[in-house]
C-alpha cells in the first residue's frame, strides 16, 4: 500500500500495541505474533510492535499495517524509541509500514537535534511514513513543521517535564487535533473502552492501546491493586 492507503486503512480504528518488556514473562518468547493475530480477530486495524523479529513475524502473521519501533538505550540520551538512523534502518528492513520515533525536546544520542535526525531519516527513506512520538503540544507542532507524517501522544507523562500529568491527556489530544494538519494518534493511558471512544470522538485519526490488552501482568496488577484498596 502507498502512504495514503495505509493512513486510510487505520482511520477511525484501534491499533493494538503488542510488546513485552524485559523482565515480563512474555518477553522474547515468540508469543507476540499470536497476540497480534488475536488483536486482528478482535477488530484491530493495525499493530504497534518493537524489534526486528517481532515486527517481521507480526507483519507475516496478520498482514495489517504495522507501526514499528526499536527501543535502545544510549548512555548520552534519555531518548530510547527508535533514537537513531540505525534503529530506523532496522524497522524499515523488518517491513514496518510506519516508523515511529521519539520526537521529544530532549538531547538525542550523539547530540543530534531532532531536525538533523529527521533530515537524515527522510533523505535515507523518502517514501516511509514517519510518526513522531511526542509528550507536549509544542513538540507536536515542531514535528508537524519538520514534516513528520503523523504524530502521537505516546510520551505524554513519560518525559521528565510531563511526569505527573494524568493520561490520557484529552486536552492535549483536543489541541493537537484542532491545530495540526497531519493525522493525530492518541496513545498512552487508554485503559477503558470509554476512553478510547472519547479520543476518537475528539477527532484523532486512530488510537493505540497496549497494556490494557496485551500485558497480562500489568492487567492483573490493576485488579489486585483494587482488592488491596478495599
Amino acid at each position: 500500500m502507498n502512504k495514503e492507503a495505509i493512513l486510510q486503512s487505520i482511520k477511525g480504528g484501534l491499533i493494538v500495541s503488542c510488546q513485552a518488556l524485559p523482565g515480563e514473562p512474555l518477553y522474547n518468547t515468540g508469543v507476540m505474533p499470536k497476540m497480534a493475530l488475536a488483536a486482528k480477530l478482535g477488530g484491530a486495524v493495525g499493530i504497534r510492535a518493537n524489534g526486528f523479529d517481532d515486527i517481521k513475524a507480526i507483519k507475516n502473521e496478520v498482514g495489517l499495517p504495522v507501526i514499528g519501533i526499536v527501543k535502545k538505550d544510549y548512555d548520552d540520551s534519555d531518548v530510547y524509541i527508535t533514537p537513531t538512523i540505525e534503529e530506523v534502518k532496522t524497522v524499515v528492513a523488518a517491513g514496518a509500514d510506519i516508523v515511529a520515533a521519539d520526537a521529544t525536546n530532549r538531547v538525542r544520542p550523539n547530540g543530534k537535534s531532532l531536525k538533523e535526525f529527521y533530515e537524515e531519516v527522510r533523505n535515507s527513506f523518502p517514501d516511509v511514513l514517519l510518526m513522531a512520538d511526542v509528550s507536549t503540544f509544542e513538540e507536536a507542532l515542531e514535528a508537524a513543521y519538520l514534516g513528520f507524517d503523523l504524530v502521537g501522544t505516546t510520551l505524554c507523562g513519560y518525559t521528565e517535564y510531563t511526569k505527573g500529568i494524568s493520561i490520557p491527556d484529552f486536552e492535549l489530544i483536543r489541541k493537537m487535533v484542532r491545530s495540526l494538519n497531519i493525522p493525530v494518534i492518541a496513545e498512552g493511558g487508554i485503559w477503558m473502552p470509554e476512553q478510547l471512544k472519547k479520543a476518537l470522538d475528539l477527532g484523532v485519526h486512530a488510537a493505540v492501546v497496549g497494556s490494557a490488552i496485551t500485558r497480562p501482568m500489568e492487567i492483573t496488577k490493576r485488579f489486585v491493586s483494587a482488592i488491596k484498596k478495599d
